[in-house]
């Protein structure tokens, strides 16, 4: 018999995190409990707001399923018990570790794949003044930061890039726009940024309103974030981008995130895995995919006032199993 519990945790974040949608100083968590009374395992969710999540929707879909989980659901059952998103992602996470720790195994172990000493990571640049923007550029890399995330909206997009680039001349740049760049001139601007060596372009267009992207030049990939939460969505997306970005909370857990990317794959998509804000729980299960993926952003810890523990160790641009 399993015994699940859950509920809302809120960690205060180090600083404020702002992206072209609006600012946050704090991040409210789910995580879910899954005990057979020898064995237990936790996930952890972020319910988004901008996806009609929060806590309490969150809470009420876990209440729903618990009577299932109690009864025995599997985890191939629950794709189709709940809806992708952040519930069924906990619970997701949750059933994998605790299958894990039954076997007397790692989830690694389970997906017979090796476990990575350490994966390079993003570390996101909140959207700020360029001023800002390039100081803390420099103090990124200066604590070894090799991959940078810039958030950006529609103001001084270039003269952003142009001054954090002066500042970190060594790193790889990625930018994500947040669905902001609606109605400008996108194949100057994509022609601008390659200028400055920018590695990939994140959702530049709102999703469902993205068709501009299949008749612009693309001299940076761009990656689809909004636009995309589940395997199904892949296909219809190959002609407008050549990245995809998979978020466990998006698509529901480590099971769909697995099938995205080997849908991805079979479409010649590359991959980006991404996070939202959380603790080392939620950023540790999403790992397996991280290692199959060309860019990684799972920096959501190091913007917490504190951590969960166990915590991952985040150094010189890595993050450290």
């Amino acid at each position: 018999m399993t015994e699940m519990s859950f509920g809302a945790v809120e960690l205060p974040l180090a600083k404020p995190f702002v992206i072209s949608r609006g600012t946050r100083t704090a991040v409210t968590v789910v995580r879910v409990t899954l005990t057979d009374g020898e064995f237990s395992a936790t996930g952890e969710c972020t319910p988004t707001a901008h996806y009609q999540e929060s806590a309490d929707s969150v809470g009420e879909q876990l209440a729903f399923i618990r009577p299932q989980v109690e009864q025995g659901l599997s985890r191939d059952a629950l794709q189709q018990a709940l809806p992708a998103g952040s519930a069924r992602n906990a619970l997701d996470c949750a059933m994998w570790r605790l299958d894990a720790a039954k076997q007397g195994k790692s989830v690694w172990q389970l997906l017979d794949m090796p476990a990575p000493v350490s994966v390079i990571t993003a570390e996101t640049l909140s959207l700020d003044t360029r001023e800002n923007m390039a100081a803390a550029a420099a103090v990124a890399v200066a604590g070894g930061a090799k991959l940078l995330k810039i958030k950006l909206d529609r103001d001084e997009i270039v003269e952003k890039v142009a001054a954090i680039r002066a500042a970190a001349p060594q790193a790889t740049l990625v930018v994500d726009a947040n669905e902001s760049w609606l109605g400008l001139d996108l194949e100057s601007l994509f022609l601008a940024l390659h200028e400055f060596g920018v590695a990939m372009i994140e959702q530049p267009l709102p999703a469902g309103n993205d068709q501009d992207l299949v008749r612009c030049l693309h001299p940076v990939p761009v990656c689809a974030d909004e636009s995309c939460h589940v395997s199904a969505d892949i296909a219809g997306l190959a002609d407008r981008y050549e990245m995809i970005n998979i978020k466990l909370d998006k698509c529901g857990g480590l099971t769909e995130a697995l099938a995205m990317t080997a849908q991805a794959r079979h479409l010649g998509l590359r991959i980006m895995v991404g996070c939202m804000l959380g603790s080392s729980l939620a950023m540790e299960a999403a790992l397996p995919v991280a290692v199959q993926a060309e860019r990684v952003d799972l920096d959501g810890p190091i913007w917490l006032a504190q951590d969960a523990e166990p915590a991952l160790r985040y150094e010189n641009g890595e993050v450290w199993l």
